[in-house]
């Protein structure tokens, strides 16, 4: 059985034929699903759905996308909505150099907030980061000299000198269906060599469809297609890498058990 460790359940692409979605994603082998939140207008849905849903969860974060609209969320506030037994971490959060839609230093705020969330509450945090690597390890280095905290790097796409660093803090890497891609092969000698320990799935859905399935909105049951791709590049069975994952997955975000 494999988890999806990043989707977007109430996202444009997947909430209008969401029982449908789930279906598929349970007939392909998909035993648990993580519905990740971006913005506090959707934390109701993304909530209601892992509470309607019992192999489906939740967080609670603001993407950093969103850091100009969400001002007021501060550690407060996401500490009070993580209390509910169905949200079992913080973000996604983090910091994105590529777009800027949101304003760098309010990017940075709003990612330690979230830290000192995940601090607060000991769930894990789901870490966002293009085009900022620096930034996104000073400021974890920082705060975790003023207290432990754990976390995944999602959708991971930074070099290999990141992951380590990030794997030094204790952090996992979740690998998603970008790894499929004939233009990755930065991030395949990365994902062949990462300690299977330390190693988590997505689909990131209804983004980053794998192959074979390029061009159509990603859903929660592609991720086993890369977890395949993702086995045969490592040398491993799938067997071996679905059993590894799911246990990484569990206990990184032991809230679930």
């Amino acid at each position: 059985m494999l988890i999806d460790s990043h989707c977007h359940l109430n996202y444009k692409g997947l909430i209008e034929d969401q029982a449908n979605v789930l279906e598929r994603s349970r007939a392909a082998g998909v035993d648990l699903m993580l519905n990740i939140a971006t913005r506090e207008s959707e934390w109701d849905d993304v909530l209601g759905t892992a509470i309607r849903e019992p192999d489906v969860w939740a967080t609670v974060g603001i993407h950093p996308h969103e850091a100009d609209e969400h001002p007021h969320i501060d550690t407060a506030k996401l500490v009070e909505r993580a209390a509910h037994p169905r949200v079992v971490g913080i973000g996604e959060t983090g910091l994105d150099y590529y777009y800027d839609h949101s304003d760098r230093d309010r990017q940075q705020k709003s990612f330690r907030s979230h830290i000192v969330a995940a601090r607060d509450t000991g769930l894990p945090l789901i870490v966002h980061t293009r085009d900022a690597e620096e930034d996104t390890l000073s400021i974890m280095r920082d705060e975790m000299g003023q207290g432990s905290f754990t976390g995944v790097i999602h959708c991971f796409t930074a070099s290999g000198a990141f992951a380590d660093a990030a794997m030094a803090l204790g952090f996992y890497i979740s690998i998603s269906g970008i790894v499929t891609f004939k233009s990755a092969k930065d991030l395949q000698e990365t994902a062949a060599r990462l300690p299977l320990d330390r190693l988590l799935v997505e689909t990131d859905s209804p983004f980053l469809a794998p192959v074979p399935h390029r061009g159509r909105p990603c859903e929660p049951a592609f991720v086993a297609d890369t977890a395949k791709f993702l086995a045969n590049l490592r040398g491993e069975s799938i067997e071996e890498l679905a059993a590894a994952t799911s246990a990484n997955f569990r206990a990184l975000f032991s809230k679930v058990a």
